[in-house]
């Protein structure tokens, strides 16, 4: 029987300066043309604080990945399936002929110009537990208030998003409830928690105004952590995913029972790999960038 294999892409945090190099140029060009200002310049000379910024990061990491998925599908057969995490969802809907490059790279400017908008700048927090679990970990938050789970990724590592306070708060009684670290995420808004609520019914206007297809493989949504195809569900989970926890070991765990046995992470970094080794050491994991 054939080994089901599965594309996974990367989200925020997974870019560098130079990444695409040689590989993502002209990709990097039809970018300028939709955005009106040089992405090629910025991803491959820098400088790194330009790159950090969320609006610039988004669609600086969705070209990057759809390139090194072009140049992977002139070498392999088509997946059983795909997913992303967070931002990387949208990279998963072009490899599946949900969106064109042009709507994506668009919409992704646009998500982290209307993420970034939705709180004021320093009054909102991110921050990477290490151990507990994740009945404490949401009973903690919901007792505190203003400070949510935002990213299930492996075992033993949840971030939390909320009000700086919230997030602070949090930390502190985590601490004392079995989480072994607590590490605060240099990013410049709170995403995946209700007060990026703004932010979702902006890009819900985006999205009224690009064509969405009905997914050639099925892809593993953050949300639901279940597989979609259907156009008018997949725009309805995108606007759910700025507000809601990405569910990615759910999501890997449920390709897994679904019978694949191969993830290859498309496009810069290799976090993906390192989580769907802590998530399932007996499954294989690699990286494609070039």
């Amino acid at each position: 029987m054939l080994q089901k294999i599965s594309l996974i892409f990367p989200g925020q945090g997974s870019q560098s300066v130079g990444m695409g190099k040689d590989l993502a140029e002209k990709f990097l060009e039809r970018a300028n043309a939709v955005l009106g200002f040089d992405l090629k310049k910025i991803v491959l000379e820098g400088p790194e604080e330009g790159l950090k910024k969320t609006a610039i990061q988004q669609p600086a990491i969705f070209t990057v990945s759809v390139a090194a998925f072009e140049l992977l599908a002139t070498r392999d057969s088509r997946p059983a399936t795909v997913a992303g995490h967070s931002l990387g969802e949208y990279s998963a809907l072009y490899a599946a002929g949900v969106i064109s490059f042009e709507d994506g790279v668009k919409t992704v400017n646009l998500r982290g110009q209307y993420m970034q908008e939705a709180v004021p700048a320093g009054q909102g927090a991110m921050a990477a537990l290490l151990g507990g679990d994740r009945r404490t970990i949401t009973d903690i938050c919901k007792e505190i208030g203003n400070v949510w789970p935002a990213n299930f990724n492996s075992p033993g590592q949840i971030v939390i998003s909320g009000t700086k306070e919230g997030v602070d708060k949090a930390a502190e009684k985590l601490k004392s409830a079995g989480v072994k670290k607590v590490i605060p995420l240099a990013v410049s808004a709170p995403f995946h928690c209700p007060l990026m609520q703004p932010a979702a019914e902006k890009l819900s206007a985006q999205l009224d105004r690009i064509k969405f297809n009905d997914a050639k493989v099925p892809v593993y949504a953050n949300v639901t952590a279940r597989p979609v195809t259907a156009a008018s569900e997949i725009k309805q989970l995108l606007i759910k995913q700025v507000t809601g926890p990405v569910l990615w070991e759910d999501s890997v765990k449920k390709m897994i029972a679904d019978g694949v046995a191969s993830f290859v992470e498309v496009g810069p970094g290799k976090v993906l790999t390192g989580l769907i080794k802590k998530i399932d050491p007996t499954v294989e994991a690699k990286s494609f960038t070039e």
